[in-house]
């Protein structure tokens, strides 16, 4: 890598230990004819033709817009509601809506904001961006994506629909208990919230695995992290924050729909329940995820504020630490949002202050991007404008929020229109402005067009007048006593005068909103043809030609090609891998650390098991939401189904001899190998899983200590439950053991026979963990008994993947795919397997000890 390729720094001076194309030993591929070339990737990467083709796309590209477009979508509703909330408090009668519908408009308004909007969006950024900007063909797990996108648009209809058929949520975009519990919420309202929500939480976390493998794996080769494009490190950080923060949120919602469908009591007072165990794991996923929309934000400000400095990026170092410094403060915030609830003094202050410490690394990336512009010479073109309100906006955001940090100002402030002042300062001051800058900037890219002149900066200051103006005096109302979520004030006069200037302010940001997406349009179908790299950025993502092509570079950039001026060399195949000569969808993944190349991975191409996975998973929802319970495991067995059809592993010469990557080098294929990309994934999944299995540990000590009601009656478990646990955790590790001897004998009639040893071994383990289940008193008893339920349910749930795993492994055996260089499924099926026995031993000494005491 030369020292200009930088793609943050730009041009400077040479790092100590450059890695050159003699250290990795890759000579240059000779020149090919470029239009063979591209007709051959073309036929391979592109979309097929016809409906067929929208349904079983799995490229990056394809999704990543798919994904952004959706989620405008929904920007666009919850704008129109957020115009339907603010008419209502423009006068004090508020005579718009009923307060029933109110309630349920800015639930959904919230609700459709920060899950269907601001998430997505930035997975869609991601999916589009992340494999153009680090050099590579796609993302790590193409079907991946395209499930997520699924899950994500299917649980997004399903949450949109309820309003339309009047039973939307109703509680909050936060749900708080009891109010969203069975008494209060009788109907479907916060089922809908429930299980739509969950249903697209599982896309952000495949959305999250997706990320954090192609981060670190399918980099351009010689592309060290330590020189990694900024953009990286910020998806690499918000991804690792999805992967922890999410759990929580996806527990805590499959908790209280149990509880609501079942009476299983952990949030019941009277049964030893808490409401307060909501309030934390909800604020666990709550406050992270503001970070964890604002770090892709900040991520496109460095990238874009050097381009139009002409300069590189000040204290590339500092905001990598700054970036690694939120992601780690970020989980130490959440009591911030609960100050009010009676929380110890020293739990008080230690909160506080770690609330107010997280402006530091929130400041230093401010400084750097200050002083890059003060370094360079800022060409004031519309995504800097966009950046510009960027700075007009989160600034302030993150001052009030300093003071909300502060106990005794909280203490006044909460639960008031100051909150909601702050809240909109930072999402759309940290978020919104910048991914419009993001937009502005890439569109070239995405279309191939250049805009329309004027119409995107009227837009912009349309927007940003319209928005100091709804929000900077919400902050006063806020300071007078008006509370959040009200829908009528009429003994405030006060606050009157207040709210319809807000109320107009907001009518002329919307109608900002509406300009924009209007260039949008406008450009993309009129736009005159842009040519290459407009801005004279120097990053990968405009080493390509406009717009970007399905397989986005001919050759994949290395040492040397990893800039924006490579563009002609890598057109012409003289890059690595050109081409597609095998037919196959191939990119290069490469050491985590040194961007060393290791291997070549095949690729899935158009399938449409994505969709046929994402519909069973949904049917589960479905069948959920309409009461029919009794039904559920024939949707269970439909996701068994399409979950077998994802084993089937790509390749099946076991003769196939290493890729020329370039002359003189030459690479094996993924199966060949280990660790290969899914064993990466299955590593980043199972941290999510036990994201989710600590924060049910944390519910179990929350309510053990804290909640009222307890200690818990006494139990009739003796001395056959502890038989039966034992027996358990012996076949668990029985088969954890004929796992890790399968992975080291692959020859086939051996690890035939240690899968088969492990297949049943896990049918043992899951019989005896379901009698020891049923030996369990009512889950609806008391909340011990409920979570003592709820933990052998998930040991078991871990078993049935286990199994499965072990099954596949027995047929990759059977059918030749194990040998000397292949490992088929084993490496997942011991992973899962030893995941399986580690929590499941907490799992079973928890419910002894418990007995016990």
């Amino acid at each position: 890598m030369t020292d200009t390729a930088h793609p943050d720094r730009g041009p400077a001076r040479a790092p100590a230990e450059p890695i050159t194309e003699d250290a990795l030993q890759i000579a240059p591929n000779p020149p090919r004819r470029a239009l063979p070339l591209h007709r051959e990737l073309d036929r391979v990467w592109s979309d097929l033709p016809g409906w067929r083709g929208f349904f079983a796309s799995v490229n990056h590209s394809t999704l990543g817009l798919r994904f952004m477009a959706t989620s405008f979508v929904f920007f666009a509703i919850g704008g129109l509601l957020a115009m339907m909330i603010r008419a209502q408090l423009a006068t004090r009668g508020g005579a718009f809506l009923d307060t029933a519908l109110y309630n349920q408009i800015f639930t959904m308004h919230g609700s459709i904001m920060m899950f269907l909007f601001a998430i997505p969006m930035l997975e869609g950024l991601a999916l589009w961006l992340l494999p153009k900007i680090l050099g590579s063909r796609d993302m790590a797990f193409p079907r991946l994506s395209a499930f997520g996108y699924w899950c994500y648009l299917l649980g997004g209809a399903i949450i949109v629909l309820s309003l339309l058929a009047g039973v939307a949520p109703d509680g909050g975009w936060f749900m708080y208990v009891p109010l969203s519990g069975k008494t209060h919420t009788p109907g479907i309202n916060a089922d809908v919230w429930l299980l739509g929500v969950t249903f697209v939480e599982i896309s952000a976390i495949a959305a999250a695995v997706e990320i954090v493998v192609t981060i670190l794996r399918c980099r351009a080769a010689g592309m060290p992290l330590t020189r990694m494009p900024l953009m990286g490190w910020y998806m690499l950080g918000t991804a690792a924050m999805m992967l922890v923060g999410f759990p929580p949120l996806i527990l805590g919602s499959v908790l209280l729909e149990i509880e609501r469908a079942f009476g299983w009591p952990f949030f019941d007072v009277l049964r030893g329940g808490d409401p307060l165990l909501w309030q934390h794991l909800f604020w666990l996923f709550g406050h992270p995820e503001v970070y964890i929309i604002f770090l892709p934000a900040a991520g496109v400000l460095s990238t874009i504020i050097p381009v139009f400095a002409r300069t590189r990026i000040l204290g590339y170092g500092a905001i990598v630490a700054a970036v690694l410094g939120l992601v780690f403060l970020s989980f130490g915030l959440w009591v911030h949002h609960m100050f009010t609830v009676g929380i110890p003094h020293m739990a008080l202050a230690f909160f506080s202050a770690a609330s107010v410490l997280v402006a530091v690394p929130t400041a230093v990336q401010v400084f750097a991007w200050i002083g890059t512009m003060w370094a360079g010479r800022v060409e004031l073109r519309l995504p800097m404008l966009h950046v510009m309100g960027f700075f007009a906006t989160f600034v302030m955001g993150g001052l009030t929020g300093v003071m909300l940090a502060i106990v005794p100002f909280n203490w006044q402030a909460h639960d008031t229109a100051f909150v909601t002042a702050h809240l909109h300062y930072v999402l759309i001051g940290g978020f919104v402005f910048p991914m419009m800058a993001a937009v502005s900037y890439w569109m070239p890219v995405i279309c191939g067009r250049w805009r329309v002149r004027a119409l995107g900066e009227a837009a912009f200051w349309l927007i940003l007048i319209g928005f100091h103006g709804t929000f900077l005096l919400m902050h006063l109302t806020g300071l007078l006593g008006m509370p959040r979520r009200i829908d009528r004030y009429p003994g405030n006069p006060e606050w009157e005068w207040l709210n319809l200037v807000s109320s107009g302010f907001g009518m002329v940001m919307a109608a900002g909103f509406a300009l924009f997406a209007f260039d949008l349009v406008l450009q993309y179908l009129f736009g005159r043809r842009s040519h290459r790299n407009p801005w004279g950025a120097p990053t990968l993502d405009w080493a390509m030609a406009l717009p970007a092509p399905s397989y986005n570079f001919a050759s994949l950039p290395g040492p040397g090609r990893d800039h924006a001026d490579a563009l002609l060399s890598l057109a012409g195949g003289e890059g690595l891998l050109p081409g597609a000569p095998r037919g196959q969808r191939e990119i290069l993944v490469v050491e985590p650390g040194s961007g060393r190349p290791e291997h070549v991975a095949v690729l899935p191409g158009n399938t449409l098991l994505p969709l046929a996975t994402a519909l069973a998973v949904g049917s589960f929802f479905a069948l959920m939401l309409a009461g029919l319970y009794w039904l559920t495991p024939l949707s269970m067995a439909a996701v068994l189904w399409t979950g077998w059809q994802w084993g089937h592993l790509m390749g099946t010469d076991r003769a196939h001899p290493p890729v020329r990557v370039a002359p003189g080098l030459e690479l094996p294929l993924h199966w060949q190998v280990r660790p290969t990309l899914a064993w990466q994934g299955t590593v980043a999944l199972l941290v999510a899983d036990g994201a989710l299995y600590v924060s049910l540990l944390f519910g179990v000590g929350f309510l053990g200590v804290v909640a009222p009601m307890w200690p818990a009656p006494d139990s009739g478990l003796g001395l056959g439950a502890a038989l039966l646990a034992g027996l358990a955790l012996l076949s668990m590790a029985a088969g954890s053991l004929a796992a890790r001897r399968a992975e080291a004998r692959r020859d086939r009639p051996a690890a035939a026979r240690l899968a088969l040893s492990g297949l049943l071994a896990a049918v043992l383990a899951l019989a005896c963990l379901a009698g020891l289940a049923a030996l369990l008193d009512d889950p609806a008893r008391h909340a011990r008994d409920a979570l003592r339920a709820v933990t052998l349910g998930l040991a078991g749930f871990h078993g049935i993947v286990a199994l499965m795993l072990a099954l596949r492994s027995l047929a990759d055996a059977r059918q030749g795919r194990l040998g000397t260089g292949r490992r088929g499924a084993i490496p997942a099926w011991r992973l899962f397997q030893d995941f399986w026995l580690a929590t499941s031993v907490l799992s079973v000494g928890l419910v002894l000890l418990q007995e016990a005491g």
